[in-house]
Parts: structure tokens; C-alpha cells; sequence
């Protein structure tokens, strides 16, 4: 993907501030608290937990940028926003808000069983940011990512992967490998693949929160229009 000099100091931008964030919590501590929000709340959204629901689901599986930290209700948050699009574009499909703030790759990983209860048609992937921000290897990523895939396309389930950028304090060879990532996931496992889910977000003041990360609820829309450009196709395609 071809970047301007402004949208690379946009997205240049959004992750220096997410290292000072990231920085500003207390090392090892800052790791536990997540890890423990990741064990007491399972999702953002508690209509997920009907697994006897006959519509068919699209199941966004994530972490605060999915769950919608900040923001005044979940529904401003892009899985909402989806699937206001799905009904108004004619398909009946529930879409589950799987994100869990602070979650990692490895907790996406571990909770994916509870998330793919259901008819679920179609799995949306948006994890690494707190890989990212915690300097995790790529290697791990890539391993906990390809298993997600994996485990999904076992069940007939068509999957999107949404990629994600590291912040740049970890070097130009943590950032590419880690980017690579994404793109190397979705060509082995062949699926589509947006490779940057933040694009016009990213950096944008008025698009994100006081902390410079969290999109605002117009961010969230901007995210939605971004993903249902390659989400409309895999439903259309699975409903048919």
C-alpha cells in the first residue's frame, strides 16, 4: 500500500503516542492488569453469549479498538456499526463485539472457542496492537494468528484480517518484521487482508481521544467504512 509523506506522518504520529502511553504504565504491572480485564471480561458485548441465536453472525474478535474503550456505549463502536450496514444492505446477520481491552494475539487465541459460538459465517480479525506496544517477538504473532486462521477455516468460517503497525521505538527491523506479518498470514492462509485498519485515523485529532489512540465515535465510522469495503464481498459470498 502507497503512502503519502502526510499519512506516513499521520500514522508516525498515532504510534509514537502509543509508545508514551504504553511507557507510562508500569512495566510489568501494566501487563498483569490487562491480562486480568482479558480474564473478568470475556467481550464487550453480552448478547454474544446467546449461543442458541438462529441469525447467522459476523464476529469481530479484538481488543479496546474492537471493544470501544472510551466511547459513551458500544454501539458506536465499529462491530455495531457493521452491522447497522449489514441490515440496511439487506443481509440478516448479527455481528458479535468479541474485543476485550489490553487483549494480545495469545488471549485472541485462547478465547476463540467461546467466540465462535453460533452460526458464525464470518470471523474478523484485529489483533497486535498490544503485541505492538509490548514489543512481543513477531514470530509469536504470526504463530498465534495463523492458528486463529487456522482453527476458523476449519469451521467453514471465512475470515478478514485487519493489520496493524508497531511502534517505532523497537527499531525499523521490529516494525517491518512486524508488518510483514500480516501480509504473510493472509497470503498462506488466503484470505483478505486490510493492511492497515486505522488508515484516516490514525493521527487525525478530531478522529481519536484525549490519549491520541482510541477513535472517537466518528473514528469508529471511518473504521467501519474502511473494513465493509472487504467485509460486504466475504458476506455476500457466504450467504450465497
Amino acid at each position: 500500500m502507497k503512502m503519502t509523506s502526510a499519512w506516513r506522518a499521520a500514522r508516525l504520529l498515532f504510534l509514537s503516542i502509543a509508545c508514551a502511553v504504553i511507557a507510562g504504565c508500569s512495566g510489568s504491572s501494566g501487563e498483569t492488569s490487562a491480562s486480568a480485564e482479558t480474564a473478568s471480561r470475556p467481550a464487550a458485548a453480552a448478547k454474544s453469549t446467546n449461543a442458541h441465536s438462529t441469525r447467522p453472525r459476523v464476529v469481530c474478535l479484538g481488543d479496546s479498538l474492537t471493544a470501544g474503550l472510551g466511547l459513551s456505549s458500544t454501539d458506536q463502536a465499529y462491530p455495531a456499526l457493521l452491522e447497522d450496514r449489514l441490515k440496511h444492505s439487506g443481509f440478516d446477520y448479527e455481528v458479535i463485539n468479541a474485543g476485550v481491552s489490553g487483549d494480545t494475539s495469545a488471549g485472541g487465541l485462547r478465547r476463540l472457542d467461546w467466540s465462535l459460538q453460533g452460526d458464525v459465517r464470518v470471523l474478523i480479525v484485529a489483533l497486535g496492537a498490544n503485541d505492538g506496544l509490548r514489543g512481543l517477538p513477531p514470530s509469536e504473532l504470526r504463530s498465534n494468528l495463523e492458528a486463529i486462521v487456522a482453527a476458523a477455516q476449519k469451521r467453514h468460517v471465512r475470515v478478514l484480517l485487519l493489520g496493524m503497525e508497531a511502534p517505532p521505538n523497537f527499531g525499523a527491523g521490529y516494525t517491518k518484521e512486524f508488518r510483514a506479518v500480516y501480509s504473510k498470514v493472509a497470503s498462506d492462509r488466503n484470505v483478505p487482508l486490510v493492511p492497515f485498519f486505522l488508515e484516516g485515523v490514525a493521527g487525525v485529532g478530531r478522529l481519536n481521544q484525549a490519549d491520541g489512540i482510541h477513535p472517537t465515535a466518528e473514528g469508529q465510522q471511518r473504521i467501519a467504512d474502511t473494513i465493509w469495503r472487504s467485509l460486504e464481498p466475504l458476506v455476500r459470498a457466504r450467504t450465497s
